[in-house]
């Protein structure tokens, strides 16, 4: 005859035994066995923005499974946030994609030849500058850009230097209509008030060798952008090679406006470099 002990022994094994097994079970097939590790994926602001912009577009990589930042690109000079956003890519060990907003794109094509684990670019409204090319020059390059006459400038100081930097900014009173058009008034009154300001150095500097000539690339082309217009945007994207999606009615801001667009852009570069 069994004892109450001794029956509560043998219960207790099997629930121990059990636990095992399932333990055992679970680390032999983890999620991403099939696949390989999922990329980080390096969200690279522009001008006139902030790394907050990439909120929903964040929240809803996270929500999937992907390990994502957006540092703060310190719209200084395009050398020197090329390098920055570089450094901060070679923190990672595994593969990363990298994606640019705006001047962000510029600064992703420099950034990305000094991380051989970078395996693809998403150009989101971006400049995708070839060698020589500054985003000035880029944007006016076809008509249709509001940006010029709604820019304010200031004057702020170079370390080392008797001459100042000149930093522009969208004035308040147009940010809505130049810059994001289709978000809600309430939203770009304080976007306006806290946007960053983008260096006239950074956005004239020459771009150096692009990493799109070495790795594939995708672009999300905002068909009613007023900042870089959409005409610009698909010569740049054509000439990249890129594989493009175009959001009719969608403004400078689309990874805000049309955030799930953005996120299927970046899952299909990790589709297709795995």
């Amino acid at each position: 005859m069994v004892s109450e002990s001794q029956s509560r022994r043998r219960v207790l094994g099997g629930l121990v035994a059990a636990g095992g097994a399932l333990a055992v079970g679970t680390a032999a097939t983890p999620a991403s066995a099939a696949s390989g590790p999922r990329p980080t994926v390096v969200l690279v602001h522009g001008v006139f923005a902030d790394a907050s912009g990439w909120n929903e577009v964040s929240g809803r990589l996270l929500k999937a499974g992907y390990d994502v930042i957006a540092p703060a690109n310190p719209l200084r000079d395009l050398a020197g946030d090329a390098a920055y956003v570089s450094s901060v890519v070679a923190t990672f060990p595994g593969p990363v994609i990298l994606v640019g907003h705006s001047y962000g794109g510029e600064v992703i094509t420099n950034a990305a030849l000094a991380n051989p684990n970078v395996k693809a670019l998403v150009y989101v409204a971006a400049f995708a500058p070839d060698q020589g090319e500054t985003a000035l020059e880029l944007a006016g390059r076809f008509p249709g850009s509001q940006l010029p006459p709604a820019l304010v400038t200031r004057p702020y100081p170079i370390p080392g230097s008797s001459e100042p930097g000149t930093d522009g900014y969208i004035d308040p009173a147009k940010f809505h209509d130049v810059f994001a058009q289709d978000l809600p008034r309430s939203l770009t009154r304080v976007m306006a008030v806290s946007q960053r300001p983008g260096s006239v150095l950074g956005l004239s500097s020459p771009s150096g060798v692009p990493a799109w000539q070495s790795l594939p690339s995708w672009y999300v082309v905002a068909g009613a952008d007023r900042v870089i217009p959409p005409a610009v945007q698909r010569f740049m994207a054509e000439r990249a090679g890129s594989r493009v999606v175009e959001v009719k009615g969608a403004s400078h801001v689309v990874m805000m406006s049309r955030p799930d667009t953005v996120v299927r852009q970046i899952e299909a570069a990790y589709r297709a470099t795995r």
